[in-house]
């Protein structure tokens, strides 16, 4: 393997079209743990890890489920964010032309191994890829489609406990170096992100780099022009579905809950995580607007969510304001997230990694957020409106 690296390093002078190669490797993974706000928390932390260690970061597409599809769909990367920006902070490559350009010279068919902490149990009692080891890299969904829409197939696997993905910590970078040096794993391959959940707050910084495409941002900006009445608005996210409600009950046996760091901090210093933090009452919805409506004077609220948008009852209770509100008319969640983020406030879910997304951009971009029941002492107010 070793050889095969260095004549592929040589082969950088002669062969014009090998000149993207990286000769301190490259990291990719699989976004394989829950939807867009997870696998964008998720992404954060890669970025941190690949900078950290000095790899180019190969950019997995998105892994979605549409309603209908039988398996996951995997949308490219750039279909919604702008590499260009990501290079600003580091060495990035879609994966796409990774394997059109450069995965048999650099990672050849017969020596893809797979990462994994420790061995990982096949889901269903089988495993795809039968040679591929412990890590059972491609057993379940969305793991084997991922992997399949690339035609990849592992041929061993490789656990790398106890090393850690804390690059901030001590010498990790230098140990995940000196044990896979890039002439000898020039593609480290990650069964799933090599990053904790939530992101790490020394990662959170990096969303600033994480930017919509010029489609995405275009859309967001004529909704808001043709879409909402002139004048401020207020942008709001709702998490009531069915599923939530159920996560929701584990509330009071957990001090913190998914992404409820954003507001009650990494040690909980602000707080401890709560029904009403986690699903709010009607009533300290129509409380909490009613306080930013008349802050910012809005004229409207943009209304995002995973099942009831409420819009019956915040234009019932906001009727004698004039306040329209309003979604989209289609199922766009990360349109929905570049509208929220150029509200004049918002206020999302405190647990909800769908929020946590709109307030760290909105942080980049200095607009002002709040949460839903955060802090405790905010109150409904006694009279309906």
């Amino acid at each position: 393997m070793a050889l095969l690296w260095l004549l592929t390093v040589g082969a950088l002078f002669f062969v014009p079209s090998m000149a993207a190669m990286d000769s301190n490797g490259y990291i990719m993974y699989c976004p394989c743990m829950g939807r867009f706000g997870n696998q964008a928390d998720h992404f954060l932390g890669a970025l941190g890890f690949a900078k950290g260690l000095n790899r180019t970061l190969i950019l997995p597409p998105w892994i979605e489920y549409r309603r209908g599809q039988p398996s996951s769909l995997q949308v490219p990367f750039n279909s919604y964010f702008n590499v260009a920006e990501l290079e600003k902070y580091h060495r990035v490559m879609l994966m796409e032309d990774f394997f059109d350009n450069l995965s048999e010279t650099i990672w050849p068919t017969e020596e893809r191994i797979s990462f994994c902490y420790a061995a990982r149990q096949s889901l269903n009692g089988q495993d795809t890829s039968p040679r591929g080891g412990v890590c059972h890299a491609k057993s379940g969904n969305p793991f084997g489609p991922f992997w399949d829409n690339f035609k990849v197939n592992f041929v061993g696997s490789e656990t790398y406990g106890p090393l850690h993905y804390d690059v901030h910590f001590t010498n990790v970078a230098r140990d995940w170096n000196d044990k896979y040096p890039a002439s000898e794993w020039p593609v480290l391959a990650f069964t799933g992100a090599p990053a904790p959940y939530p992101v790490q707050k020394e990662n959170v910084i990096l969303h600033k780099y994480l930017k919509w495409n010029d489609n995405i941002l275009l859309q967001a900006e004529e909704f808001v022009k043709d879409q909402l009445p002139p004048g401020p608005f207020i942008g709001i996210h709702l998490r009531n579905g069915v599923d939530w409600q159920r996560a929701c009950e584990h509330v009071s046996s957990a001090s913190t809950l998914f992404a409820s760091a954003q507001c009650l901090g990494y040690r909980n210093e602000n707080g401890r995580a709560s029904i009403e933090l986690c699903m709010p009452p009607d009533e300290i919805i129509i409380s909490q607007l009613k306080r930013v409506i008349t802050k910012y004077k809005a004229k409207s609220v943009f209304v995002a969510s995973d099942h009831d948008h409420m819009i019956s009852r915040i234009n019932k209770s906001f009727r004698k304001l004039d306040i329209k509100a309003m979604k989209l008319d289609v199922d766009n969640p990360h349109l929905d997230l570049a509208i929220l983020a150029r509200a004049n406030h918002f206020v999302g879910n405190c647990v909800s990694s769908f929020s946590a997304f709109v307030k760290r951009e909105r942080d980049v971009i200095g607009f002002p957020s709040s949460f839903w029941a955060f802090p405790s002492h905010v109150k409904p107010y006694h009279n309906e409106l």
